[in-house]
């Protein structure tokens, strides 16, 4: 049993590498000026490529990952074929400059990705003696390996002349004049490290389909679970926080930099401090279940969005700063910035409480031979509908809070996804009911 949980846990350390080394600093390179190293794209058209377009892959996992992998293929086995398709996909994606281009790679990236993100949750249920108490301790391997990337990369490729310092980032040094343009790269080393991990998915545990399920279409069986009070409460306050959390990646890059002078270089860095919160908070997920339950954990996480963009708001009613670098160059703290930066502590607490629960959730009230549908389904809200309606949600905010469909008036925006995130909140504590209180302390060691 130890091995196969090493296993699984690696499994999420290269789940999450593969997804951390570019979703953090795409926004930035996409909307940055040509002439700056960037591809000039607006804010609306970031939403697209980052929110509509990872929408439909979220949406299709269901016919793609819960159909074959719960009746007709082994899930490592489904898995690696996807993994190495998406690797060559992201690749290829890495060389092209054009909108229309963009837009169409990245559905089909997102096709062959979104459904591995499921696949790996319902492996890892299906392998534990005590998912209650084991899974949290598997998938914060999945946060060291999203951290490990978002660290890597910018410390080799996009700086010189690194020295250790007492502050995050840790190791800095000057960064390379083109370091904008560079960000492009990790969209190359994102498609070997999956390919890589395509690899690595024939040493993982076999598990075989559920070729004696009754309901032979899994992913209409899985439907079946809005039929549910609960299940529905938890849909409905989900969708509005995938639209804020969505927003989160395709706007907190451009205001690190441009309302807060933050580094190209650091922007990377500077967002994993919410997923060092999250390694922590996810070792104690299991304790907050047992004293809270899923209401007030989820109702908890809902809450802290609303926090962190509230703080967000608060600090950007000031005028923008310029590059927080000293006379020699060298970074800089400002306290606005490091209050922006180590306010997403609360990151920690938004997806650990959150989506982590909402997920063990997900799997306690599913039936054995749907769960992998059962974690699509639920992932069609959160990584598919939560993202597509973020886009044109995005497009409105760039309009109203931003000039030639580009947010400048970052304090506006932030508080606007504060209030979204405190209406989930009130949903969560007034209307969603734990259908699996009498029998989560058993589970539980």
């Amino acid at each position: 049993m130890s091995s196969t949980k090493s296993r699984l846990g690696m499994m999420m350390f290269l789940q999450y590498a593969v997804w951390g080394i570019w979703l953090p600093v795409l926004a930035t390179y996409l909307q940055s000026p040509i002439t700056g190293g960037g591809l000039g794209f607006t804010s609306g058209e970031v939403g697209w490529i980052i929110g509509v377009a990872a929408s439909v892959g979220a949406v299709f996992a269901p016919f793609i990952a819960g159909q074959f992998a719960d009746r007709y293929f082994s899930t490592e086995k489904f898995l690696a074929v996807l993994l190495i398709c998406g690797g060559l996909v992201k690749i290829i994606l890495s060389f092209q400059t054009s909108f229309t281009a963009w837009l169409v790679l990245s559905v089909v990236y997102s096709v062959l990705y979104m459904p591995t993100l499921s696949l790996t949750n319902s492996m890892a249920f299906a392998h534990l003696n005590n998912p209650d108490s084991e899974w949290p301790r598997i998938r914060v391997m999945g946060t060291v390996g999203w951290i490990a990337a978002s660290w890597l990369f910018p410390m080799i490729w996009l700086q010189t002349n690194l020295e250790f310092q007492i502050l995050p980032p840790f190791f800095v040094g000057s960064e390379v004049p083109d370091a904008t343009a560079r960000l492009v790269d990790t969209l190359k080393v994102s498609g070997v490290i999956s390919i890589l991990y395509a690899a690595y998915c024939f040493l993982l545990p076999n598990t075989p389909p559920k070729k004696e399920a009754v309901e032979k279409l899994a992913f209409k069986k899985a439907f079946s679970l809005l039929t549910q009070k609960s299940f529905t409460i938890l849909v409905a306050a989900s969708l509005l926080i995938a639209v804020i959390h969505q927003i989160y990646f395709m706007q907190t890059g451009p205001f690190f930099e441009n309302q807060l002078g933050l580094l190209v270089t650091y922007i990377a860095p500077a967002m994993t401090v919410g997923q060092f919160a999250e390694i922590g908070i996810m070792a104690f997920l299991g304790l907050f279940l047992i004293r809270l339950g899923f209401r007030w954990t989820i109702a908890l996480g809902a809450f802290a969005y609303f926090a962190r963009y509230a703080i967000w708001g608060l600090i950007s009613l000031q005028e923008p700063s310029g590059p927080s670098v000293d006379a020699a160059g060298q970074f800089v703290w400002t306290l606005p910035l490091m209050i922006g930066v180590f306010s997403q502590v609360l990151h920690g607490v938004c997806y650990a409480c959150f989506f982590a629960s909402a997920f063990m959730y997900v799997d306690r009230i599913a039936d054995d031979d749907i769960r992998n549908s059962a974690q699509t389904v639920f992932g069609i809200i959160i990584l598919g509908l939560g993202p597509m309606l973020a886009a044109p949600f995005l497009v409105v905010l760039g309009n109203v809070f931003g000039e030639a469909g580009i947010v400048t008036n970052f304090s506006g925006m932030w508080f606007t996804l504060s209030l979204v995130a405190l209406v989930a909140t009130f949903l969560i504590v007034f209307a969603f009911e734990d259908e699996t209180v009498a029998e989560l302390s058993p589970r539980v060691v």
